[in-house]
């Protein structure tokens, strides 16, 4: 396998995470901006005639501003293959954002310098300390003005649990910002505020040492705050240890401003040094190293209409070992059977590139006639192994769902499956009744709207939603061992069952959960499905 190596070493896959509005999309874009893979960077929130953001392609997300699904995009790099899973920010899509931390070897954590830690980094920190990937800082939107550097970095350590060690240093903020102080060069890199959608302007570097240069270039009092800070942060930050970042213990801090296009090239060249080519996945059979490894892969995202034309259907798959040719045959672990991927692509946005090949850290695209699930194992036909799978959610609010014209149910149940088998919803049903008395759970109230767009625009069909008072699902663990029919509940607790036939209970309370265990001696109740 060793003649895959170097391929494989040349890649990085990374996730952007960040709270909503702290900039991730427009770093994303600068990104494929120095790869070549875009030559002009769109604004996310410009006029209704500028170009949207590369990586949201949803109507959706066109006209609200913001990311629902997850993206990826890749491009080259200084001898680099970068992989980018761009994520939605907000947080009634963090399910989707934690599907593609798994799928992702480390992330870019993007922080509003005027704001510091927010609610959602907090919940998507959380998320990356379960994998305990590496976290790499981006302290973002300096061209405004920001909160204290020292603040900040507080903010990170306290907020998220997580040291910091800053690469480099920003001197001032909005009007006042006048470049970044770099550590390892020992140099001051000066603000140039270029055009927005190009590369970055021609930076003056001024060794700190030359303090009459430095004076003359950032102003006396920039240059005295500038002086003393490094003094200080010399004494008090974290040493660089790169076993601790990759531990994710520690995260190497940037500064600069993705809008203006300062400090993104900083930011990516030390990124690039520090972060791992594609790692060791772990599978029922152990671990399995990318290169000593034939095909392997699994299904982390399942997307359903991304071509309006062509009504299809698109698993995406993270290539975890070997390397990936087009005409091969594959074992499809959970439906025991062997085929080959139809139509496997590179998506980069909703624009797509058929592939002939791919390699372990590449994420692909392949067309899914309706076989595929999220969590899938896919391996060479002699291989039969599985990695280890990706819990569902708990759904925290739900909704009965019901179709306005009830001449369009095939379109109606078509629909609400596709929706489901993606992953952003799930659906469940009266034990008794059919697909006609649904049920909808989601993760973030915001979804019911993505759920009721999506329907009425890319199937034709019009939903009313009646919002249920129940707030708490658990799954029935030993149902082979419990007669579900007669168990005895509390006045609030709902039967249903999933689209998989498995039975669940609905609460209201918490406490009735509790009520219903000391009622049922013996049953078993879950928090998450594990099949």
């Amino acid at each position: 396998m060793s003649k895959y190596t170097n391929e494989i070493n040349r890649r990085r896959t990374f996730a952007i995470i960040s709270h909503p509005d702290a900039g991730k999309t427009t770093l994303t874009e600068k990104f494929l901006l120095y790869g070549g893979a875009i030559n002009l960077a769109g604004s996310v929130k410009g006029k209704a005639t500028a170009r949207h953001a590369v990586s949201d392609w949803m109507e959706i997300e066109k006209e609200r501003g913001i990311s629902v699904t997850s993206s990826v995009l890749q491009f080259e790099y200084d001898g680099y293959c970068i992989n980018i899973l761009d994520t939605p920010g907000h947080q009634d899509f963090s399910e989707d954002t934690y599907r593609t931390l798994m799928a992702a070897d480390s992330a870019v954590m993007v922080i509003d310098a005027s704001k510091g830690v927010e609610a959602q980094t907090r919940k998507l920190f959380k998320v990356c300390g379960m994998r305990g990937i590496p976290i790499f800082t981006f302290i973002n939107k300096l061209d405004r003005d920001a909160n204290d550097t020292f603040d900040l970095l507080d903010d990170i350590e306290k907020e998220l649990g997580i040291a910091t060690c800053p690469v480099n240093w920003p001197i001032g903020s909005g009007k006042e910002f006048q470049g970044v102080y770099d550590r390892e060069k020992h140099c001051v890199i000066s603000y140039s505020d270029t055009e927005k959608g190009t590369k970055e302007g021609v930076a003056t570097e001024i060794p700190i040492e030359d303090e009459v240069q430095l004076r003359k270039l950032i102003g006396d009092a920039a240059a005295d705050k500038l002086l003393s800070e490094i003094e200080l942060l010399d004494g008090a930050s974290a040493e660089f240890d790169l076993a601790a970042v990759r531990a994710g213990k520690l995260t190497p801090v940037c500064f600069g401003s993705a809008l203006t296009n300062f400090g993104v090239e900083i930011f990516l060249k030390h990124f690039l040094n520090m972060t791992t080519p594609p790692l060791p996945r772990l599978s029922d059979i152990g671990l399995i190293d990318p290169a000593e490894k034939e095909f392997s892969a699994f299904v982390f995202k399942i997307q359903a209409n991304m071509n309006k034309a062509h009504r299809d259907r698109i698993a995406f798959m993270r290539i975890c070992s070997g390397k990936f040719d087009a005409s091969m045959e594959v074992r499809h672990v959970q439906g025991n059977k062997v085929m080959r991927l139809s139509q496997p692509q590179q998506i980069m946005a909703d624009e797509r590139k058929i592939l002939s090949e791919a390699y372990a850290g590449d994420i692909i695209g392949v067309f899914d006639p309706g076989i595929f699930s999220i969590g899938d194992t896919l391996c060479m036909p002699k291989e039969k192994f599985s990695y280890e799978g990706i819990p569902t959610f708990a759904p925290e609010h739900f909704a009965r769902v019901r179709q306005m014209d009830t001449m369009k149910r095939k379109q109606f149940v078509k629909g609400i499956e596709q929706i489901a088998q993606e992953g952003a919803i799930q659906i469940f049903q009266e034990m008794t009744a059919g697909l006609e008395e649904v049920i909808v759970g989601v993760v973030g109230v915001l979804q019911f709207d993505v759920l009721k767009y999506r329907l009425e625009n890319e199937y034709n069909v019009e939903i009313r939603l009646e919002n249920l008072p129940y707030e708490h699902i658990r799954w029935i663990e030993n149902k082979e061992e419990v007669n579900v029919e007669k168990l005895i509940g509390t006045s609030d607790m709902k039967k249903v069952k999933d689209m998989k036939g498995n039975p669940l209970l609905l609460f209201v309370n918490s406490w009735s959960i509790g009520m219903t265990l000391e009622r049922n001696k013996g049953l078993v109740l879950a928090e998450f499905s594990r099949n």
